[in-house]
């Protein structure tokens, strides 16, 4: 086996390695997802010298003295070298000062000997250290060096372990983590439009060679970014590209995080009942899978409580439109039935207006004894007084006739009085029984 190519490891194990560095500085990402992916592709070329390994390499590299290695093989240089860069991975988590000490070592040999792909992945893991302490623009320095590097591999240059040199999917593969690692940078630089340079570099990548898995987990890295910036349009479009990509996969816990990432995105939205939906479908995986997950549960139940908790609110909102719509329609008809009245009392005030003036003329130019017998006999009366009267006989007090005609009940006072006098009568039961004598 190729001793410069085997400690490549497979994308999916690099790309989470880059995540898990950008998850750990944004407390709302998934930690735990890309430590998961480190577990699961841990079996490939590459061994995991971060045990007990570790140790028994360091002492081994301690032999390789300056002398020693300007008399070594090149053969012996290319051992060398990845064991340099397997001690710089395994320390990049937890030892930093011993990772850019074994990455810079790397480079020692590299660098002299012109391996594009040994001088891409040591410069990588200085840039991951400096990108780790947020010195990011050093991080970006050694990053575009990586970079330079693969441009050199795909325009064709060779070591003496790849002499024809490196394939087109070499080349992809450390492009596309590469490309990811530059976008995640950007992103925390606040260089959005750059940001998303590299992740569609990186994501026209994933597409070339199917990786569902690894664009399902970018296409949510960009709907936690627009989430951020308040743009929850873009964040939408990116979440569900995340779970299109996370379908194809199949991957159960792709899918959960998609369903997370759209939860967190329509609690934002104020659209609750969709929230809690995605909410607790991927709470239903988490469920299941309780060890590995216990970190990313409880920013589910978070994210679930901050939904229930605006779902509470907009439902108290909403009663007390309710309340205040109720109390505006009362209002309002109480109003609408008080105009009513009072126009009615007006059109009331003009007939009385009208009767009481021809009462006074009547005063002022009495008719012929005659004329007032027969007046007498056939007392003329209004047709509201009409109504009144039957009202009257019917045992109406004067409220109920003043409810029921919409006057006041003054108005019907007035009234009373008026047929009281012309019908010469003391009281309302006298009044009702002249009235009706009339009528007949």
């Amino acid at each position: 086996m190729d001793p410069l190519r085997a400690e490549s490891k497979p994308f999916l194990r690099r790309f989470a390695a880059f995540l898990y560095l950008r998850f750990m500085k944004r407390f709302f990402l998934l930690p735990a997802l890309a430590l998961l992916f480190l577990t699961v592709t841990s079996a490939t070329a590459y061994n995991d010298y971060r045990g007990h390994n570790l140790d028994s390499l360091e002492r081994t590299v301690a032999r390789w003295t300056p002398d020693a290695i300007d008399r070594a093989s090149e053969a012996e240089l290319v051992d060398l070298n990845v064991a340099y860069r397997h001690l710089a991975q395994g320390y990049r988590n937890f030892n930093g000062e011993k990772s850019l000490f074994y990455a810079r070592k790397a480079l020692e040999i590299s660098l002299r000997k012109g391996w594009p792909l040994a001088n891409a992945d040591a410069f990588r893991e200085i840039g991951l250290q400096f990108y780790g302490r947020e010195e990011y623009d050093s991080a970006l320095v050694y990053f575009t060096q990586s970079l330079a590097n693969v441009d050199r591999m795909a325009a064709g240059a060779t070591s003496p372990t790849s002499p024809e040199g490196y394939s087109e999917s070499d080349c992809d593969d450390m492009y596309s983590m590469l490309y990811g690692t530059v976008g995640n940078l950007y992103n925390m630089m606040g260089d959005l439009p750059k940001a998303m340079e590299y992740y569609g570099k990186a994501g026209a990548l994933f597409d070339k060679y199917g990786w569902n898995e690894s664009n399902a987990i970018l296409y949510f890295n960009i709907g936690e970014t627009w989430i951020d910036e308040g743009d929850l349009k873009a964040a939408e479009k990116a979440y569900l590209r995340s779970m299109d990509y996370a379908l194809a996969s199949g991957d159960s816990l792709m899918i959960a995080g998609a369903q997370k990432g759209l939860g967190r995105l329509y609690t934002a939205k104020g659209q609750t009942w969709k929230a809690l939906h995605w909410l607790r479908m991927a709470d239903e995986y988490y469920a299941n899978h309780n060890r590995e997950e216990v970190e990313t549960r409880k920013d589910i139940y978070e994210c679930i409580s901050e939904a229930l908790a605006l779902q509470r609110k907009m439902l108290a909102w909403l009663l007390a439109g309710l309340v205040a719509l109720l109390l505006l329609i009362g209002a309002l008809t109480f109003v609408a039935r008080r105009l009513r009245r009072s126009r009615r009392e007006q059109a009331e005030t003009s007939v009385v207006m009208e009767e009481t003036l021809s009462d006074l003329h009547h005063a002022a130019h009495p008719a012929s004894p005659d004329a007032a017998a027969s007046e007498k006999s056939a007392i003329p009366i209004s047709d509201r007084e009409a109504e009144i009267l039957d009202l009257l006989a019917k045992g109406y007090t004067t409220v109920q006739i003043a409810d029921c005609l919409c006057l006041s009940p003054e108005t019907i006072k007035w009234y009373r009085k008026k047929l009281l006098v012309k019908f010469d009568v003391a009281n309302t039961a006298e009044l009702v029984l002249a009235a009706r004598d009339s009528l007949q």
